[in-house]
């Protein structure tokens, strides 16, 4: 793997080869803070969004005709349109920290890290439908793919916690080890990184049970599965990597140290797999055919990161 500091010219020599894709790429600076939009063919800032406070995680609303962006501090949603950068509105929200709609549409589920609660609102609006006490810094959420139960990560007890959506209450919490972060439902399993520890736990929701680990790096912290399935992207923050996983054995395949801290990724048409560099105050550009990695200078403490591909307005 080759990591050069020159994007402009990595970008160039995709053009060349017919490789670049024209894609917008959105970039959350948490502690700049702002929103930044992206030219992905030239790496030049296109749009800023300031005025806020301190912005970590984003979502594509159902239908993707909005972008939702999570204001913790500021305590507010951004609606924003994702071809043009524009927004639409913002909604007073109570600390939204993670966020992310069922797999039905019908509900937005928001973890509150600094607050100890986890807000279930009706889609449309949003409206509030629930607050649940939960506990000490729930972090990230995932979903059961029936849109019955959410799964969170409780970073301060070291826990998940399922909630029933239809009672709104809390039907059970596991411990998984100190920190957990990014949670997917993946296969009838909970993959859970466990950021106090170098691993991601196997959880079983059935029996509440971790049934094994996939070992990727100090600082284990989100996993995503790519847009063709086949395989899983997870991030170290600590150890600064970035790993191939095989969605079916889920063994390790690869390992990519990228320096600065990986943490969010987002998934580009042509392939390419984008990732913040909290740490470093960039982001980064991976081809998972060559394992070549470029990066780009963005703000301070890069978060949530989205993909808009150019083709999609």
């Amino acid at each position: 793997m080759k990591i050069t500091l020159c994007f402009g010219l990595a970008l160039a020599l995709f053009a060349l080869n017919g490789a670049a894709k024209a894609d917008f790429v959105y970039v959350l600076n948490s502690t700049d803070p702002s929103i930044v939009k992206i030219d992905s063919r030239t790496g030049q800032e296109v749009r800023r969004i300031e005025g806020l406070r301190e912005v970590h995680h984003l979502v594509l609303a159902p239908g993707g005709r909005e972008l939702l962006i999570a204001d913790s501090v500021g305590n507010e949603i951004l609606f924003v349109e994702p071809s043009t950068g524009n927004v639409l509105r913002r909604e007073r929200i109570s600390n939204p920290y993670h966020l992310d709609f069922s797999p039905d549409g019908r509900l937005l589920v928001i973890a509150s890290l600094r607050r100890g609660q986890v807000d279930i609102y009706d889609a449309e609006g949003p409206r509030l439908l629930e607050r649940l006490r939960v506990g000490n810094k729930p972090s990230h959420i995932a979903f059961s793919p029936d849109s019955r139960f959410a799964y969170v990560t409780m970073q301060g007890d070291g826990t998940v916690i399922e909630i029933d959506l239809q009672t709104r209450r809390i039907l059970w919490q596991a411990p998984v080890g100190p920190e957990p972060a990014g949670i997917i439902w993946h296969r009838d399993r909970l993959i859970v990184g466990v950021m106090g520890r170098d691993h991601f736990a196997v959880l079983n929701p059935a029996t509440q049970q971790v049934e094994g680990t996939i070992r990727v790096g100090r600082g284990a912290h989100t996993i995503f599965l790519s847009p063709d399935g086949k395989t899983l992207w997870a991030t170290s923050r600590v150890q600064s990597r970035i790993a191939e996983i095989d969605p079916t054995s889920l063994e390790v395949r690869r390992i990519h140290e990228v320096p600065g801290g990986p943490d969010c990724i987002a998934f580009a048409p042509d392939g390419a797999v984008w990732a913040t560099l909290r740490w470093a105050g960039r982001i980064a550009r991976l081809d998972p055919a060559s394992g070549d990695v470029s990066t780009l200078r963005v703000g301070r403490s890069p978060h949530g990161i989205f993909v808009q591909p150019r083709a999609a307005q």
